[in-house]
C-alpha cells in the first residue's frame, strides 16, 4: 500500500515538473534559429506567389501608404502650433504601415528581408531571378498606388487647403536633402523597417505597438522611406512645385538604394550570418 502511495506521489511530481517545463518553454523568448526559420519560410512563400497576385497586393499597399501622409498632415493641420506638435503629429506617419502590415499587403521595404533569406541559403541564379521579379513587381505596384494617391491629394478638393499645404510641406522637407544624405537616411529607414519585420512573427499582442513605435522612429527622425516619402514628393511634383526628374533622382533613387542597403546588409545578411556562425541552420 505504501509503495502505491509513493508511486502516485512520484508520478504527480513528474507531472508537475513537466507542466513547469512546458510553461517555461512558452515563456522563453524564441531563439535566433526560430526567428530565422519563421522568416525564411515566409520568404519562400512570397517567392512562390505569382506576379499578378504580388502586383495587386502591392498596388493596395501603395494606396494604403498614402494614409501615412494624410494622417500626419491632418494632425499637423489641426493641432495647435507648439514645440510638441511634431512629436504628436508623427504618430500619423504610422497609419499607412499599420494598415499595410495588418492587412498583409505587399510593401517593398518588407521584402528587403524576407525573400533575401532564401537567396542567402540557396545561393543560386534561379532564386536571385525570383527575388528580382518580386522586387520589380512590388516596387512598381507600390509606386503606382502612391502616384494615384498623390494625384488625388494634389488635384482634387478632397482635402481642405490647410491640409493640402501640409502635404506640400512634407514633400518639400523630404526633398531638402542631397543625394548622399537621402541615401544615408534611406539606409537607416531600411534598417529599422527590416528590424520591425524580423520582430513581428513573435510580437503577438504587442504587434501593433511594435509597428507604431518602429515606424514612429522612421517618421520623427525623417529617415527616407522610398514608398512613404515618394507619395509626399509625388504630391509636390503633381502640384507643379517640383520637377519630376528632381523628384526621381534627388529622392526616389537614393531612398530606394538606401532602403535596399539597410534592409539587406544590416538585417538580412547579419542575421543570416549569426545563425550560420552558430551552426544553427541545417
Amino acid at each position: 500500500m505504501r509503495e502505491e502511495v509513493d508511486e502516485r506521489t512520484k508520478q504527480q511530481v513528474m507531472q508537475e515538473e513537466r507542466a513547469e517545463q512546458r510553461e517555461a518553454n512558452e515563456r522563453k523568448a524564441p531563439s535566433g534559429k526560430v526567428l530565422y526559420r519563421t522568416t525564411l519560410q515566409e520568404g519562400e512563400m512570397e517567392l512562390r506567389r505569382p506576379s499578378a497576385a504580388l502586383f495587386w497586393s502591392g498596388l493596395a499597399a501603395g494606396l494604403s501608404m498614402g494614409l501615412s501622409m494624410i494622417a500626419e498632415a491632418l494632425l499637423t493641420a489641426y493641432l495647435p502650433e507648439a514645440a510638441w506638435r511634431p512629436l504628436v503629429a508623427t504618430f500619423g506617419y504610422s497609419m499607412g504601415f499599420l494598415v499595410v502590415i495588418l492587412a498583409r499587403q505587399q510593401l517593398f521595404t518588407e521584402n528587403t528581408l524576407t525573400p533575401i533569406l532564401p537567396l542567402l541559403q540557396n545561393k543560386d541564379l534561379a532564386t536571385l531571378r525570383n527575388v528580382l521579379r518580386l522586387w520589380a513587381v512590388v516596387l512598381a505596384a507600390n509606386l503606382t498606388g502612391g502616384l494615384l494617391m498623390a494625384l488625388v491629394a494634389a488635384h482634387t478638393s478632397a482635402f481642405d487647403e490647410n491640409v493640402r499645404a501640409e502635404f506640400f510641406r512634407l514633400g518639400e522637407h523630404a526633398m531638402q536633402y542631397g543625394f548622399g544624405t537621402t541615401l544615408l537616411r534611406g539606409i537607416l529607414a531600411g534598417w529599422v523597417i527590416a528590424l520591425m519585420v524580423w520582430l513581428l512573427p513573435f510580437a503577438e499582442t504587442a504587434r501593433v505597438w511594435v509597428i507604431i513605435l518602429m515606424t514612429y522612429v522612421v517618421g520623427i527622425a525623417h529617415f527616407s522611406h522610398v514608398i512613404a516619402g515618394s507619395i509626399e514628393v509625388f504630391t509636390l511634383a503633381a502640384a507643379g512645385r517640383a520637377s519630376w526628374p528632381a523628384v526621381v533622382f534627388d529622392f526616389v533613387l537614393p531612398a530606394l538604394l538606401g532602403n535596399i542597403l539597410g534592409g539587406v546588409t544590416l538585417v538580412a545578411v547579419l542575421n543570416h550570418a549569426q545563425v550560420v556562425a552558430g551552426n544553427e541552420v541545417e
